[in-house]
């Protein structure tokens, strides 16, 4: 029964219903109206558009089981082995670095904008390291394995990307004086928004979204950031809005004429759990293993996937130069 009880819990958590059932049975509906009961209502959006989408899929046999199955082993995986770090990191890098910050925000909404624009920058920063330091690019590649883009993408993580990101993130926020109150309420928001980015073309054929293509990042450029065509590459490391992506050059629009390829360049087995979590590692051990000298073998961790010490290199930067070139 013990066993039971723990799956149904577990069951519970992944829906997001948990915080809804206990203001329902508490009675005090007023609870609604607070920041936790809004909250509360939000958590099942993407786990009840998950299911749908799965369904969707099935009915015009369009889904990827293999992508759903490996992504559920790496949820379940991740629950058991790194279930409280990320939180944890958060909390210690709040309590270190908000005695440096020059000066503190409050709760206005002036102040909101002003968070949630740092947090990108955090974002952007923890993203665009994930892509080019290739020992980073081991913890995030699991999440680019995936040869479909649907919803279960979001729980394709290796255990130490969050903790690792949200070390990034936090520090940044904290040292530009966002306080915690305004930080967590941009992390559930971003967390929220960062889910539904990955919904795919079953529920949201062409995700552009008209004129807000251009505002903010929609699931059309995160569909791009997933994909492995040269033109895309490396590309939209933002998460709602794309400021930083286009202040540093790294902001790419879907083209019509560029049918989005998805996974990583590697050749793997993206139905193989093993080859998805730990193949990236696996890799890069062997390119450590045959590099001469120890200068070598320190630059294969620091240097962006496709660095080669014989020089040659097939990094994003020059796959995707080379196509632009030939264009």
């Amino acid at each position: 029964m013990e066993i039971l009880s723990i799956l149904l819990e577990e069951l519970l958590g992944f829906l997001g219903i948990t915080q809804v059932l206990e203001i329902l049975k508490s009675g005090d509906y007023s609870a609604f109206r607070t920041y936790d009961g809004i909250a509360s209502l939000i958590y099942p959006i993407i786990p009840l558009l998950l299911l749908l989408e799965l369904v969707v899929g099935l009915i015009y046999k369009k889904p990827q089981i293999k992508v759903y199955k490996v992504n559920f082993l790496i949820y379940i995986f991740n629950r058991f082995v790194g279930r409280f770090i990320s939180i944890a990191m958060v909390a210690f890098c709040i309590g270190l670095f908000s005695a440096y910050a020059p000066f503190k925000t409050s709760n206005t909404w002036y102040w909101f904008l002003y968070a949630y624009v740092v947090w990108e920058f955090g974002h952007f920063i923890y993203h665009y390291l994930g892509h080019k330091v290739r020992l980073f690019w081991c913890l995030h590649s699991t999440h680019h394995a995936p040869e479909e883009m649907n919803l279960s993408v979001t729980h394709a993580h290796f255990f130490l990307e969050a903790p690792y990101a949200d070390t990034i993130r936090t520090t940044v926020c904290i040292l530009a004086g966002v306080q915690p109150e305004l930080l967590f309420t941009v992390m559930f928001i971003d967390g929220t928004y960062g889910a539904f980015i990955h919904i795919g073309e079953n529920m949201i054929k062409d995700a552009r979204f008209g004129f807000l293509n251009k505002l903010m990042l929609t699931p059309s450029h995160h569909r791009v950031h997933h994909a492995r065509n040269p033109l895309y590459m490396d590309t939209n490391f933002c998460n709602l809005l794309n400021i930083w992506d286009k202040v540093f050059g790294t902001y790419q629009e879907e083209q019509k004429s560029v049918q989005i390829e998805y996974g990583i360049t590697r050749e793997m087995d993206s139905g193989n759990f093993m080859d998805v979590y730990f193949g990236e590692i696996v890799a890069l051990a062997k390119d450590v293993a045959k590099a001469p000298g120890i200068t070598n073998k320190f630059r294969y961790l620091i240097m962006p996937p496709g660095w080669s010490h014989t020089g040659e290199h097939k990094t994003a930067k020059v796959v995707r130069r080379a196509y632009l070139k030939n264009r």
